[in-house]
Protein backbone atom coordinates (compact mmCIF):
# COMPACT_ATOMS: atom_id res chain seq x y z
CA UNK A 1 0.00 0.00 0.00
CA UNK A 2 1.29 2.97 -0.96
CA UNK A 3 0.47 5.95 1.03
CA UNK A 4 2.05 9.38 -0.41
CA UNK A 5 1.49 12.62 1.42
CA UNK A 6 1.49 15.87 -0.15
CA UNK A 7 3.08 18.69 2.21
CA UNK A 8 2.02 22.10 1.12
CA UNK A 9 5.42 23.69 0.27
CA UNK A 10 6.48 26.88 -2.25
CA UNK A 11 6.98 25.72 -5.49
CA UNK A 12 10.48 26.20 -7.29
CA UNK A 13 9.04 25.52 -11.15
CA UNK A 14 5.64 27.24 -10.98
CA UNK A 15 6.49 30.50 -9.32
CA UNK A 16 6.14 34.46 -10.12
CA UNK A 17 6.90 35.82 -6.83
CA UNK A 18 7.82 33.70 -3.99
CA UNK A 19 6.25 30.33 -5.18
CA UNK A 20 2.93 30.85 -2.68
CA UNK A 21 -0.01 30.42 -5.54
CA UNK A 22 1.74 27.73 -7.44
CA UNK A 23 2.39 25.58 -3.84
CA UNK A 24 -1.23 26.28 -2.98
CA UNK A 25 -2.38 24.95 -6.76
CA UNK A 26 -0.19 21.81 -6.74
CA UNK A 27 -1.17 20.90 -3.45
CA UNK A 28 -4.60 21.53 -4.03
CA UNK A 29 -4.44 19.88 -8.05
CA UNK A 30 -5.54 23.05 -9.43
CA UNK A 31 -3.88 25.80 -12.46
CA UNK A 32 -1.82 28.19 -10.40
CA UNK A 33 -3.42 30.62 -13.11
CA UNK A 34 -6.50 30.63 -11.25
CA UNK A 35 -5.13 30.22 -7.65
CA UNK A 36 -3.70 33.14 -8.81
CA UNK A 37 -6.57 35.02 -10.24
CA UNK A 38 -8.15 34.32 -7.39
CA UNK A 39 -5.71 35.33 -5.20
CA UNK A 40 -5.48 38.93 -7.03
CA UNK A 41 -9.56 38.88 -6.46
CA UNK A 42 -9.98 38.02 -3.26
CA UNK A 43 -6.78 40.71 -2.53
CA UNK A 44 -8.79 43.71 -4.25
CA UNK A 45 -12.31 42.75 -2.63
CA UNK A 46 -10.55 43.11 0.66
CA UNK A 47 -8.59 46.60 0.10
CA UNK A 48 -5.30 44.75 -0.68
CA UNK A 49 -3.41 44.88 2.75
CA UNK A 50 -4.59 41.18 4.44
CA UNK A 51 -4.54 39.82 1.05
CA UNK A 52 -0.56 41.39 0.97
CA UNK A 53 -0.11 40.28 4.52
CA UNK A 54 -1.17 37.09 4.14
CA UNK A 55 1.06 36.30 0.99
CA UNK A 56 4.28 37.71 3.24
CA UNK A 57 3.40 35.16 6.06
CA UNK A 58 2.69 32.10 3.81
CA UNK A 59 5.79 33.37 2.12
CA UNK A 60 8.06 32.80 5.33
CA UNK A 61 5.98 30.09 6.61
CA UNK A 62 5.92 27.82 4.03
CA UNK A 63 9.02 25.50 3.05
CA UNK A 64 10.77 25.38 0.17
CA UNK A 65 10.38 22.87 -2.65
CA UNK A 66 13.03 20.11 -2.81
Amino acid sequence: MNTTQHKLTRTNNDRILGGVCGGIAKYFGWDATLVRILYVVVSILSAAFPGTLVYIILWILMPKEY
